[in-house]
């Protein structure tokens, strides 16, 4: 994410004003998803029909025009799989005034975002994306004999790239069958790897499988095998991908260390939550609440979604009360597997400072 211009004002106990910015990848889509919300006011440039009067035979005829248009928003959508955020609302400064209008924000579109009243985990996302904006994405393979799942790892999750699977007696046939499936793993992998600009690759999974593909690609593909590392996993997919990440081999390779984490105090969290007389954690607004009351929150895991919902109001000031004590605040992706099982727990929880009686 590119900072073009801040002009901040403090008012009281937050800062209002405007924020321009340029994203550049779908990580910065993403992030934007939960820094704009209904009310706020984004301007960007944009291409609007526009009566075309001077054609005298065709009076009706329309064209596209580029304009700048200020529109005050009443809804954003995150479309991963096309890289496109859609930001609607209705035209305040422009062409058409009180029309309705909807922004498609793609990489590399540039756009003001006008807040009257800026959240301190907003201006938090928009610098985490920019301290992200030299990374380059890591591709995670998780392999064993009859199947291949590749993943590539963002911010927000890890999006499934390709699978490839073998019937069972298929994989286990031949050396030549095993060639056969080395080489259609790796001609999608190159593929994958060279048209998303990775920095690594690591190769995960039970078993030899994955320090016999390894060694395949040394063959075939030294520059691809220079910057592949190798990590035991149990399995495939998106259980081998919260391996991967729960071991740190992700983080290590200086990326995505946001979605590392997450999976790391997902767990931590869980295991609090099982022990037998209560461990250091609570779950669920009420229960969170209450250990904000008493200033026992260390660490406080919300989802983002909670952060767009009605009752945000509340969330937020339940979140102002945490860092009032001196506590922490990990926002979790509901793209991804973490996030999902925080949802399930109310979307909120806690790791403690000491027990509550």
């Amino acid at each position: 994410m590119k900072l073009l211009r801040k002009r901040l004002k403090r008012r009281g106990s937050h800062q209002t004003g405007e924020i321009a910015v340029m994203p550049e990848s779908a990580d910065d889509l993403w992030h934007l998803r939960h820094v704009i919300e209904p009310g706020d006011v984004v301007y960007s440039t944009t291409y609007r029909r526009v009566e075309g009067a001077a054609d005298k035979i065709r009076p009706d005829k329309t064209e596209k025009r580029r304009v700048r248009l200020g529109i005050r928003v009443d809804g954003v959508e995150f479309h991963k799989f096309s890289h496109r955020l859609r930001v609607k609302g209705v035209i305040e400064t422009g062409p058409e005034a009180g029309s309705y209008h909807t922004f498609n924000i793609e990489p590399e579109i540039e756009l003001s975002i006008i807040k009257s009243r800026w959240k301190a985990h907003q201006l938090e996302r928009l610098r985490e994306a920019e301290r992200a904006a030299n990374r380059a994405p890591i591709i995670i393979l998780t392999i064993e004999a009859c199947e291949a799942v590749a993943g590539i790892a963002r911010q927000y999750g890890v999006d499934e790239l390709f699978s490839i699977r073998y019937s069972s007696g298929k994989a286990s046939g031949s050396d030549s069958t095993m060639k056969e499936f080395f080489n259609d793993v790796l001609n999608q992998l190159h593929q994958a790897y060279y048209s998303n600009a990775c920095e690594a690759l690591i190769i995960a999974g039970p078993g030899f499988i994955k320090s016999d593909f390894y060694a395949f690609i040394r063959a075939k593909s030294p520059e691809l095998h220079r910057r592949a590392v190798v990590e035991q996993a149990s399995s495939t997919g998106i259980p081998g991908f919260l391996e991967v990440l729960k071991r740190g081999a992700v983080a290590r390779l200086r990326a995505v260390e946001r979605l590392s984490r997450e999976v790391k105090l997902l767990e931590e969290l869980m295991a609090e939550i099982s022990r037998e007389e209560g461990g250091l954690a609570v779950y669920g607004e009420e229960a969170v609440r209450k250990a904000m009351q008493y200033g026992a929150i260390e660490r406080l895991l919300v989802c983002d979604d909670m952060l767009m919902a009605e009752s945000s109001d509340r969330i937020e000031e339940l979140l102002r009360g945490v860092e009032r004590m001196g506590g922490n605040i990990v926002v979790f992706s509901t793209e991804f597997e973490p996030g999902k099982r925080l949802k399930a727990l109310g979307g909120i929880a806690a790791l403690l400072r000491f027990k509550l009686q």
